[in-house]
């Protein structure tokens, strides 16, 4: 592995947790955003400096990601794009205050175990696994469904959220939504990183203009800004952003594996360290809790007044 892929991709990941920590910050002191109102939920991001810095972080973050998706294969960049999540659940401890269950720490050191399986599996890479476009008819056939499903997931969320009496949802519906949507668009800055070549500008960017990668970046970008951040405002940072890149990161790998046909090592010892971190990490996502565990009621707090009143009806 290239150091400056691997530079670039540690990099990534700082600038992505502290964006992400600077944005929750910034929406604990906005009113509540309604993904009915996509126009409002942006005017007021923008009336954020908080945000806006937030936001700038994560621009930088994903310039740094141009620069992994070009040296680095797709599986060796999302191995490494996971261990941020470390640094995440720290920020968030710190500054937001957030405190995770057992549960939820235990799943993070499984994702750990992921991780190194993942990076184990890179040992011996050919330079020349890492591919640099995909056929449009190929990558299409993958991201319009992976859209649909992802939109569909999170409008079934919202209306599970207005029921009346609801348990409160630790958010990871959410962040398998919007993890869909940002797999696709991690397949799209691979695409565009690939066409991108300094020596010819002008030429690059005709090639980039005819392909789908700059248009699945628009949509993706436009339903990511107002949906992540919606959820990341009703949920805690320290569990949906490491669900929303589990799903990213497992999403990138198999599909693009698949679209820009980069080969799975060919030692059999290395194509089962990938596959199976592959697996666990889909695993722990699966065994996260759904819902957060109602908030304790002070003993002193008159909680029980309303029952008279049930009962005599």
């Amino acid at each position: 592995m290239p150091w400056w892929g691997v530079a670039s991709a540690l990099l990534a990941n700082v600038l992505y947790s502290t964006g992400f920590v600077l944005e929750k910050r910034a929406l604990a002191g906005l009113p509540a955003l309604s993904t009915r109102q996509p126009v409002r939920v942006v005017v007021r991001l923008l009336s954020s400096p908080l945000w806006l810095a937030g936001s700038l972080a994560l621009a930088a973050g994903f310039a740094a990601q141009l620069a992994v998706y070009r040296t680095l294969p797709l599986a060796a960049a999302q191995g490494l794009f996971v261990s941020g999540l470390v640094l995440l659940l720290l920020l968030s401890s710190v500054v937001l205050g957030e405190r995770t269950s057992g549960r939820e720490r235990q799943g993070m050191v499984a994702i750990l175990v992921a991780l190194a399986m993942v990076i184990a599996s890179l040992q011996g890479e050919d330079a020349r696994a890492v591919a640099r476009t995909a056929p449009p008819a190929t990558l299409l056939l993958i991201a319009v469904p992976s859209l649909a499903a992802g939109l569909l997931l999170y409008g079934s969320a919202e209306r599970r959220a207005r029921r009346r009496h609801r348990r409160p949802t630790a958010g990871v519906p959410y962040g398998v939504a919007v993890g869909l949507l940002y797999g696709v668009s991690s397949l799209a800055i691979k695409g565009v990183a690939g066409l991108l070549t300094p020596d010819d500008l002008p030429a690059a960017a005709g090639r980039l203009l005819r392909s789908p990668y700059p248009y699945l970046l628009l949509v993706t970008g436009a339903a990511g800004l107002v949906l992540s951040q919606t959820a990341l405002q009703r949920c805690r940072a320290s569990l949906i952003v490491p669900v929303c890149t589990t799903v990213t990161c497992v999403f990138t790998v198999v599909c693009g594996t698949v679209a820009f046909g980069e080969p799975l090592p060919a030692d059999p010892l290395r194509r089962a360290l990938r596959l199976g971190g592959t697996a666990v990490a889909v695993v722990v996502l699966l065994a996260l809790p759904r819902h957060d565990p109602p908030a304790p009621t002070s003993p002193a707090s008159p909680t029980r007044t309303p029952e008279p009143l049930h009962e005599g009806r």
